[in-house]
């Protein structure tokens, strides 16, 4: 057979023009940009001077994180403290935010306004002058009072600097919840407080404190950030310049391209595959998108349902391991526990999520009688492993030096310096050269970027309670409130984690309950891995829940679907993804914590799994072993519901702090699985066809 070659821009006519003939796609990375998080949808690319400027900061940033984690000593001896380091950092990368994005919609973007120049300026200076001064202050203690008056300038200009490069980064939702607390501190003893009375600070301690201790600015968020963000997000820069997103995007067809609903499963396997090595739901939603949904599309699949299945999809790439989003290295930092103990936590419920989409899929397929994709037009599977075969052994020195070495901070430079060393031998294609180089700093350069803007401006908000005291406080208020009952306090939780992730980048809603929630949760013996992946799996939920919805509604712009419409379906498919947090909150095995974690995980993820084939056919209306329930007539709906009910119970681990032991609560979903499933099965067999709508 002969191959086709697919621009990534061209698929719909590639697909269609194919025939009988093999589809080949082309990197689906090509002319991608490399923002992760940010909410803002209009962004300026530098040119001439300015972007060199980036380039050579990018450049910068790299060799300092690679001098910081390898104690290279710049090669002279001199030894750079942490707070330099982190400062250095922020002087090269947070100017850059009032360049790249704009301060208003009508603001020009094929030209810098002399406002934003000014800023660049200011953010710099002020970086330089607390950079310079921050040994000195560490001796002294300035970060409790008596700090110069030239410091206190320049942390108060830094701190209007990074309130103004939030509310660019991540609007004005993110600005309005952050700047409150910020300056909360000042009026901390005020009576109207209540629960969030605290400790008052002077505007000169304040500033002090947020600007020159470990514990605000330069706290938690910003030592992710230079500790291992920076290696994660270049190894994953290098990966997809590589040509990495051909190779897995070729692969998931060739294996799952034929399959009942082929390419809807299609989407999920390379999305997945996708995502593990970006950790960014916005660019795997532009990139996998333009390959799988048009496919999706002219397999049979309706526009808003393929849109829905590929938001879901690239929705896991901040949930699955080995690189995950930056916020699981913000976990790492608060729990104080290596990344690679977060990655491993993260095995199962993301499994368990991609699991739960296959059979969802595969369901929705069946009812509506969606075949596969013909072998003939598709990629051979040795074909594509040929083609990207030094993939898996990078990615395998990746997870060994994460999990069996424990040199997360060094394991992305590694696999990043093998890769190019395999790319530049065995891949013409692909092979870098100097404007090749330039690109790849460019591109890392936006999304460093970016993550500087948010992070250290959340960071602010971590030494605003710390400053006051007032967490531990708070935690016993909430478990006043709550009876000390652990249901109504983790309700309570999810519904707030939903609501501030509408407004909040998933990094900023996670710190921000982090510091509020968490320690109330704790309190009441629930794992502190377990909670703090709770938060964070019930703050990246607005990705796909309306009226927020970003990956949803950037799939639907692909799509061609009305934006609504998809939020709406992306909820339906992945709603799999609202229990899962639940389940490793009641039994924290699934997140391979407690005794014997390894063995217990086995049974409840099986568990899980066949609760979710039950939960997955009510859904979708089609239940594998039985059949299409509108078969049942009139009964259907109801079959739907207790199917979905007893699916439920079998997956929900007990024990702990459930009422009902293991064995009493798999008991009970059997006892409503089990008759449900017969009547189906009597009402489908003596029914006729229907056929498919």
């Amino acid at each position: 057979m002969s191959s086709v070659s697919a621009p990534a821009d061209d698929i719909p006519a590639a697909v269609m023009a194919a025939g009988a003939k093999r589809v080949e796609f082309d990197d689906p990375h090509a002319g991608i940009g490399g923002l992760q998080e940010a909410e803002v949808s209009k962004v300026r690319t530098l040119r001439g001077a300015w972007r060199w400027a980036l380039i050579l900061a990018t450049a910068a940033t790299i060799l300092l994180c690679i001098n910081q984690q390898f104690s290279l000593r710049f090669f002279v001896g001199y030894t750079q403290l942490n707070t330099e380091y982190f400062y250095l950092l922020i002087a090269l990368m947070l100017p850059f935010t009032f360049l790249i994005f704009p301060a208003w919609d009508s603001s020009p973007l094929d030209r810098i306004p002399w406002y934003d120049v000014l800023f660049f300026v200011t953010a710099f200076g002020s970086a330089i002058v607390l950079m310079r001064t921050v040994r000195k202050a560490a001796e002294a203690g300035w970060e409790f009072g008596g700090a110069p008056t030239h410091v206190i300038v320049a942390g108060l200009v830094m701190w209007v600097v990074l309130m103004e490069a939030l509310r660019r980064t991540g609007g004005w939702s993110l600005l309005l919840s952050v700047l409150p607390f910020t300056v909360y501190p000042l009026f901390a003893d005020a009576a109207w407080l209540g629960p969030f009375r605290g400790t008052e600070s002077t505007l000169e301690q304040a500033t002090s404190y947020h600007v020159l201790s470990g514990e605000s600015l330069l706290g938690i968020p910003i030592q992710a950030f230079a500790d291992t963000v920076i290696g994660f997000l270049v190894f994953g820069t290098a990966l997809m310049m590589t040509g990495a997103g051909k190779f897995f995007i070729n692969l998931a067809f060739a294996m799952c391209g034929t399959f009942r609903g082929g390419a809807a499963k299609v989407c999920i396997f390379a999305s997945g595959l996708l995502g593990m090595m970006s950790g960014s739901i916005i660019s795997n939603v532009l990139t996998a998108g333009t390959m799988t949904i048009p496919v999706m599309k002219k397999s049979g699949f309706r526009a808003s349902y393929a849109g829905a299945i590929e938001a879901c999809a690239s929705t896991g790439a901040v949930l699955a391991p080995p690189v995950m989003g930056a916020t699981a290295f913000v976990i790492a930092q608060f729990l104080n526990v290596s990344y690679a103990e977060v990655a491993i936590a993260a095995i199962i419920p993301a499994a368990l999520y991609y699991i739960g989409l296959f059979m969802q899929v595969d369901s929705y397929a069946a009812r509506h009688n969606l075949l596969g994709i013909p072998r003939s037009e598709l990629p051979k599977v040795w074909d594509s492993v040929k083609a990207g075969w030094y993939y898996v052994f990078v990615i395998a020195l990746l997870i060994v030096m994460l999990l069996y070495f424990k040199r997360e901070s060094h394991a992305p430079f590694y696999a990043t310096a093998l890769l190019l060393v395999l790319n530049q031998l065995f891949s013409k294609e692909t092979r870098w050269t100097l404007t090749t180089i330039n690109k790849f700093l460019e591109l890392n350069g936006r999304t460093f970027v970016e993550l500087v803007g948010i992070l250290a401006g959340c960071g602010l908000l971590i030494g605003a309670f710390s400053m006051t005291g007032v967490v531990s406080s708070l935690a016993n208020d909430l478990l006043r409130i709550a009876g000390d009952n652990p249901f109504l306090l983790l309700g309570m939780c999810a519904f707030t984690s939903l609501i501030l992730g509408l407004g909040l980048t998933t990094t900023a809603c996670y710190i921000f309950l982090a510091i509020l929630v968490a320690p109330a949760l704790e309190k009441l013996g629930l794992n502190r891995m377990a909670v703090h992946m709770f938060i964070f799996y019930w703050g990246m939920l607005s990705s796909i829940t309306p009226p927020v919805a970003i990956a949803s509604f950037a799939a639907a712009g692909i799509a061609g679907s009305p934006a609504m419409k998809t939020g709406w379906e992306s909820m339906w498919v992945g709603s799999i993804i609202y229990f899962i947090p639940f389940f490793f909150v009641l039994n924290p095995a699934l997140v391979l914590q407690g005794d014997s974690p390894y063995l217990a995980a086995l049974g409840l993820m099986a568990l899980a799994a066949f609760g979710t084939l039950f939960i997955c056919g009510g859904i979708q209306g089609f239940q594998a072993g039985v059949g299409d329930l509108r078969r049942a007539g009139i009964l259907e709906w109801p079959l739907r519901v207790l199917l979905v009910i007893g699916g439920f119970v079998v997956a929900t681990p007990g024990g702990g702090i459930m009422p009902l032991s293991q064995w009493q609560i798999t008991a009970l979903g059997f006892a409503i699985l089990v008759p449900t499933v017969l009547l189906a099965l009597l009402l489908v067999r003596r029914a006729a066809p229907v056929h498919a709508t």
